[in-house]
Order: structure tokens, then C-alpha cells, then sequence
């Protein structure tokens, strides 16, 4: 069981960040928010694949005054992602945004963090604070010698201590670097010099392909040693995809329950039957569920059974046959052909028995 680090609590939303609450998942529309109609069925498709909050680029005045539109259009929470320009982020605020992304400090002066900060009060807007290692403070980078754990946690800290300074807590911090163990040393750091809750992620992961490599391990170390309230998975693409890497990360982690959960062993000399081809099948058939069920797939009898018996249901290959099983306990065999509909067969009716308790 992991023993999560306390940090404060605050509320996107509906949605609470910190204190205890669940991890949450987050991503960003890659659509003009100028264009209400692209980007809130993007908001749709990633709240229907798990996502609990998105974030919105606001690059301009227009995007800023489009927000209402595309929050009336949604039931998930919103983030408007700010930078230089206050009157974006007092725009927001007033097009009904949940919560900010900005960093105070490049917003233009104290008079205009003050207004952001006074608009955020009134309505209990957070802010997140982002620090990114590729576009540190030069002085800072100068007085470390780059970008080093010390060097990210410090940046953060100007800027917290900026909202700080007019009694405004209601934030949570990001320190992001495309470099994995730099990402991770500075999330510990932080997590020992405040207790403000932080979202996790590695910036510039890169495509689908490495990118959840470099997630998956950055990410994973960091909630696994309990650090972390909230994270987005940062993949060049289709960003529903970073919502299913998320939860899945979630899941192996026992952080979430997410749909089906797939075992299938790595075949071996004793292996008869086209087992890869089999369990891809049962990849793609299981990505049409949404309850959570364990799946085995294995490839022996001798063991099979056995070795995936905390799965609820699974197969088990012989030779140009297989065994359907519940919870290690054999129930038939069956030709190696029917072996995928017979597992649905199963699959369908545990479901089933579910829904009527």
C-alpha cells in the first residue's frame, strides 16, 4: 500500500487536489480554443476516456473571451494556461475558468499579480505555478550552473512566495523537465521544503513510443514513494492517449481501479498455440469495457492455470486447445479456435453477475 505524502488541499471544481484526495489525471486540448465545436469534442472524448481535468491554451484575447462557450459545453473541469498577460488571465476568471496556470512572476509587475490574485480570490480560483527546466531564470541557472533539482525548486519558490506575500495559498506546483532523473530529484526536494500539493508530469516526453517510456518511469518512481496529487502524461499527439497511459500508470500502481487489466505470459519453449496473436485479440476486444476485470492469457496448461490464479477469468493454450478458467479453477477445454469467444463468453457473464448484486 502506498503511503501518500500530506500535502494541503485544494478544488479544481469539483474535482479536490491534495489533502488525501485520489490522483488525479489531467490533459490539454492540442485544438484552437478558438474553435468551440473541435475543442469541446476533444473535451468529451478525453473526459469519456478518464480524464478528470483539462487544461486550454489562452494564448490571446479571443481564446480568453471564447472560454464561456466551450464551459457551458462541458461537465469536466477547466484550466486556462497563461502566460505574460494578466488580462488573460482576469478574462478567464470572469469566463468562468476553474483554475489558472501562471507563473506570477512574468505577468507584468506586482500591481498586475495583485489583480489576477484579488479576481482568483473572489471566485476560489487555484493557481498552478509551472516551472519548466528549459526555460529557467537566467540568474538562477547562472547560480547553479544550470538546470539542477536546487535550481527548479528555488525558481518555484520566487513564485510562491510572490502569492505568498498577498495571503494567497490556494496553488499547486510543477517542476517539469524532459530529463527523468533531474524530474524526479526535484519533485523529492520539493516535496520536503512545502506542503502545497504538486502535479507531476515530464515535459517534452516526445511521441508515443518513448514518451510513455520516460512517463511511465519518471512518473511511476515519483507515486510510488508517495509524491504527487495530481499528473498530466505529455505525448506529441492524440491527447486521449495520454489519459489511457495515465490511468494505466494509476492502475499498476493500485491507485485506481480502470477498466480491464490484462496478464498474458511471455511464451516460451513450452508454448503450442499463436499466443501473441491471441492476447492482441483480447487487447482489442477488452478495450470495449469499461468495468474492472483481470484477463490471463497464457500459453501453458501445465502452468497457466495456476500462475494467473488471482485473474477472474483467463485461458490457458495446450496443443490446438485450451483451457478456460475462473480464478485458477479449470472449467472446460476448449479448440484453440474458439478459445477468444469462449473467454468473452466468461468475461460477459462475470459482468453480468456483478450487475445484479
Amino acid at each position: 500500500m502506498i503511503q501518500r505524502k500530506k500535502t494541503r488541499q485544494i478544488h479544481i471544481g469539483p474535482v479536490a487536489i491534495g489533502g488525501g484526495a485520489p490522483i488525479s489525471v489531467q490533459s490539454m486540448c492540442n485544438t484552437k480554443t478558438t474553435d468551440t465545436e473541435a475543442t469541446v469534442a476533444q473535451i468529451k472524448a478525453l473526459q469519456a476516456a478518464g480524464c478528470d481535468i483539462v487544461r486550454l491554451a489562452v494564448p490571446d484575447m479571443e481564446a480568453a473571451k471564447n472560454l464561456g462557450n466551450i464551459i457551458r459545453s462541458v461537465q469536466v473541469p477547466l484550466v486556462a494556461d497563461i502566460h505574460f498577460d494578466y488580462k488573460l488571465a482576469i478574462e478567464a476568471i470572469h469566463q468562468g475558468i476553474a483554475a489558472l496556470r501562471l507563473n506570477p512572476g512574468n505577468i507584468g509587475g506586482a500591481e498586475k499579480v495583485r489583480a489576477v490574485v484579488a479576481a482568483a480570490k473572489e471566485r476560489h480560483i487555484p493557481i498552478r505555478i509551472g516551472v519548466n527546466a528549459g526555460s529557467l531564470d537566467k540568474k538562477i541557472s547562472a547560480k547553479y550552473g544550470g538546470a539542477t533539482p536546487e535550481a527548479l525548486v528555488e525558481s518555484a519558490m520566487e513564485h510562491v512566495r510572490i502569492l505568498e506575500a498577498l495571503d494567497f495559498h490556494d496553488m499547486k506546483i510543477s517542476l517539469k523537465a524532459h530529463d527523468v532523473p533531474l524530474t524526479i530529484a526535484a519533485y523529492r526536494l520539493m516535496s520536503e521544503t512545502v506542503d502545497y500539493p504538486l502535479h507531476l508530469g515530464i515535459t517534452e516526453a516526445g511521441t508515443v513510443n518513448t514518451g510513455i517510456i520516460k512517463s511511465a518511469v519518471g512518473i511511476g518512481a515519483l507515486l510510488a514513494e508517495g509524491i504527487g496529487d495530481t499528473f498530466r502524461i505529455s505525448l506529441t499527439g492524440d491527447p486521449v492517449v495520454e489519459v489511457k497511459t495515465a490511468n494505466e500508470i494509476l492502475k499498476s500502481l493500485g491507485l485506481r481501479e480502470y477498466g480491464p487489466t490484462l496478464v498474458a505470459c511471455p511464451t516460451c519453449g513450452r508454448t503450442s498455440i499463436d499466443l501473441p496473436a491471441i492476447a492482441d485479440q483480447v487487447e482489442k476486444k477488452l478495450a470495449g469495457i469499461k468495468e474492472p476485470i483481470d484477463v490471463a492469457v497464457m500459453g501453458c496448461v501445465v502452468n497457466g492455470p495456476g500462475e494467473a490464479r488471482g485473474a477472474d477469468v483467463g485461458i490457458a493454450g495446450g496443443n490446438g486447445e485450451g483451457l478456460i478458467f475462473r480464478k485458477g479453477e479449470i472449467i472446460r477445454k476448449v479448440p484453440e479456435a474458439d478459445l477468444v469467444d469462449e473467454l468473452f463468453k466468461e468475461i460477459d457473464a462475470i459482468l453480468e453477475e456483478r450487475n445484479k448484486k
